[in-house]
């Protein structure tokens, strides 16, 4: 499984060269990494075949629609626009899963499993991988089609569950989240971190998992840990536009009560535009999205028009922070400088390429954590294996951390810092 590992760096190597990154200084500029000359001798990069060379394989994806999940969406498009439809001559074939996943999963393991009746589909990638992606990949194993590769992103099902169906699986790192959004939070002066979800999402193992070590954290750093129950935008009766407009309603009396040095976190990205339109117009903390991408909520909160910085992503929070400074928010907002889905979704994809072509190489996950900062200057990284609470890890689900990017200040720089190996024994149901 190592050379997985290294061959997803190379993917996102590729897809990152000639980018530069929103450094703490913002006036400073990198010089972009070079995917011939790799930083630190660290890997070999193995060029997939060009889009004009004919393939005997198609690549699956199955993605939520662009106003659920628009980042993973348009990294898709990406795919399609630079290898083409397997209907036209070309690689990809799509599916989309529907918007209330958790209430038709036999609709979700059908559409996913649906990819597999193409005798030339050599991979399938979910992103995100919403609840039933699991059972949709154990139907494809049953199909008798042990040939693809089937990865997934963010995944929603049980850890475990997942691990023994898929292949790869890739995902941020709660655990580490758990203390550093915490530690971030004390930094910018938080004197209160307030979690705002509803049961669906707390009965997600990692969801809960990261609940339990905020919650400790919050009590060895000495700032109060509270819970508000929100609507679920999936699954309520209100629908995905009521409970936002619920949100929308209960924040000005959120932050009057909890007053301007809280913290709002949501887990659920629907969620995000109203909670950051109030925190920057009130004036309260917001040290992070639930989902990786700077897109995530700031352009509705904000009414900010980024179609023309669409897929530039330093350019997108430059207008963003530009804005945020402008109404006084400075070093209160924080937000992460690109899409982690977006590119993680082309990274898998390139992963894909890379296994089934035979290119695939190896190394180790100290190799990963220093590729990573190379490739992303000023913003810190790390990555790990998923370990439950009592040791036991999961060999094929590799997780990733990086730092976040408070506006008008620069990078927080938490991840410099020492993680505390008590919080890796701490489980969803035990938060001691």
């Amino acid at each position: 499984m190592k050379k997985f590992i290294i061959t997803l760096l190379l993917a996102v190597t590729l897809l990152l060269s000639g980018m530069v990154f929103v450094a703490c200084n913002k006036e400073e500029t990198v010089e972009p990494v070079d995917p011939d000359d790799p930083p630190m001798e660290l890997f070999v990069y193995h060029e997939p075949l060009t889009p004009d060379e004919a393939r005997d394989y198609h690549v699956g994806f199955a993605t939520l629609g662009m106003d659920r999940s628009e980042d993973e969406y348009r990294g898709v498009e990406g795919i399609f626009a630079k290898y083409g439809k397997a209907e036209e001559g070309g690689m990809g074939k799509w599916v989309v899963l529907p918007a209330n996943f958790a209430d038709e999963q036999e609709l979700v393991i059908s559409i996913i499993a649906s990819l597999a009746d193409d005798p030339k589909l050599k991979a399938i990638i979910v992103n995100p991988g919403v609840q039933g992606t699991a059972a949709g990949f154990q139907r494809i194993r049953e199909m008798g089609r042990d040939d693809i590769l089937l990865m997934a992103n963010m995944p929603q099902d049980d850890p475990e569950v997942m691990s023994k169906v898929a292949d790869l699986i890739i995902d941020s790192d709660n655990v580490m989240r758990g203390y550093y959004d915490i530690l971030r939070a004390k930094e910018m002066g938080a004197t209160t971190f307030v979690h705002m979800s509803f049961p669906r999402h707390m009965g997600v193992y990692v969801l809960a998992r990261r609940k339990a070590i905020y919650e400790e954290a919050c009590k060895d750093l000495g700032i109060e840990f509270l819970d508000e129950t929100v609507p679920d935008p999936a699954t309520g009766d209100l629908g995905a536009a009521g409970a936002q407009q619920a949100v929308n309603d209960m924040m000005p009396g959120l932050i009057k009560k909890y007053g301007k040095d809280a913290v709002f976190f949501t887990t659920n990205i629907a969620l995000h535009e109203p909670i950051i339109k109030h925190v920057v117009e009130l004036g309260a903390l917001f040290v992070d999205t639930d989902d990786l991408s700077p897109v995530c909520g700031f352009p509705g909160a904000l009414a900010l028009d980024l179609t023309a910085q669409q897929d530039d992503w330093p350019a997108i929070v430059k207008k963003i922070e530009e804005d945020v400074v402008a109404k006084g928010a400075g070093g209160r907002i924080g937000l992460w400088p690109y899409s982690y889905t977006n590119y993680v979704a082309s990274a898998l994809t390139h992963l894909a390429m890379e296994m089934i072509e035979g290119k695939a190489t190896g190394n180790t996950l100290n190799d990963i954590e220093n590729a990573f900062k190379a490739l992303a200057p000023g913003c810190d990284w790390k990555a790990g294996v998923f370990t439950y609470p009592d040791g036991r890890k999961l060999d094929n689900y590799y997780l990733l951390s990086m730092d976040t990017y408070i506006l008008g200040k620069g990078y927080s720089g938490v991840l410099s810092k020492p993680f505390p190996e008590k919080y890796f024994s701490i489980d969803a149901e035990d938060p001691q």
